[in-house]
């Protein structure tokens, strides 16, 4: 099993909101509905919250306005969702090709972004097995989904963490999430305490 990787991007010292991102089938709704219960945070899913806006489904959004007009609405919902603490937010799919999207995480020093990896052809299959999920017409284009999949992924490796869920269960994917919040909070309090044993050595009158 492969470990998390961190990314080069400073892990947030103390998140109070963790966003999951990655291409669809990666599992980003099941693992941030289990990490949310696991953290005692609230769980939102982007789709979600643009479908009861919109009165309408993903799918029937992109038939009847187009996906520019998708993307508006879903960037609109990350944002204001994000507003909140103690929060887990599933992101859709392409949410990161927003550049208004990208600032707006960029700027949000509290907010850890996860990427959730796996091949293409798992995930591909996860969604054509997931037979009670949404509609997704793109799965029968497969040329048109590994396009994709290539133009997205340098947005998803900016993210602080990535793990790779290809064979990992979602509660083991959550678990990994957690173990890493957890590490880097004891990384914190480490600095912390050097700080202030280093301070309460200082001579008065000597600048640090």
């Amino acid at each position: 099993m492969s470990k998390p990787r961190p990314s080069p991007v400073v892990f947030p010292a103390n998140p109070s909101c963790i966003v999951l991102t990655g291409f669809m089938g990666a599992g980003k709704t099941t693992v941030g509905a289990l990490l949310a219960e696991r953290l005692g945070w609230r769980f939102v899913d982007s789709d979600r919250v643009v479908e009861k806006q919109a009165g309408m489904t993903v799918a029937e959004i992109f038939e009847r306005s187009g996906e520019a007009a998708f993307r508006a609405m879903e960037a609109a919902a990350i944002q204001k969702s994000a507003e909140s603490e103690q929060l887990v937010i599933a992101i859709g799919g392409g949410a990161l090709e927003m550049a208004a999207t990208r600032r707006f995480l960029a700027e949000r020093t509290d907010c850890l972004i996860v990427f959730l990896e796996a091949s293409l052809e798992t995930m591909i299959d996860r969604c054509a097995g997931h037979t009670d999920g949404p509609v997704r017409p793109v799965l029968a284009d497969r040329s048109r989904l590994a396009e994709r999949w290539s133009q997205r992924l340098p947005w998803y490796r900016q993210a602080h963490l990535t793990v790779d869920t290809g064979e990992l269960s979602p509660d083991a994917v959550a678990e990994c999430i957690l173990r890493e919040l957890e590490a880097a909070t004891r990384r914190v309090d480490r600095r912390d305490t050097v700080s202030s044993t280093a301070g309460s050595r200082r001579k008065p009158g000597v600048p640090a």
